[in-house]
């Protein structure tokens, strides 16, 4: 069992910087790949980012390549997601999840346990 709490969302302006934590307690949490999701009403959750046990590998949604960053702190239990030159569209609530497996790295049934979410709103 492993419980996630994001953090650091919040309002900003298009074009600003918010940086996400998703927090682990539980099971050792460098057993897991880590995974961020968001989701808008009426919207399918979709992936956008995740890295790897160790920190070597990343993946991002087009969307979000080359202006957001994953990053992960083992020794924290701590995964975070640094989220630059934000768009209007990217407001959502954002997730972090876990997976014990390397298969369905964007899909959301890859993943095992989910956060509550944060909301990230960036205005125009």
């Amino acid at each position: 069992q492993v419980q996630l709490v994001e953090s650091g969302g919040g309002l900003v302006q298009a074009g600003g910087s918010l940086r996400l934590s998703c927090a682990a307690s539980g099971r050792a949490f460098s057993n897991y790949r880590v995974g961020w999701f968001r989701q808008t009403p009426g919207k399918e959750r979709e992936f956008v980012s995740a890295i790897s046990r160790s920190g070597g590998t990343t993946y991002y949604a087009d969307s979000v390549k080359g202006r957001f960053t994953i990053s992960r702190d083992n020794a924290k239990n701590t995964v975070y997601l640094q989220m630059n030159s934000l768009k209007p569209e990217d407001t959502a609530v954002y997730y972090c999840a876990t997976s014990l497996t390397a298969a369905q790295v964007m899909a959301r049934g890859g993943y095992d346990y989910w956060g509550q979410g944060t909301q990230v709103t960036v205005s125009s």
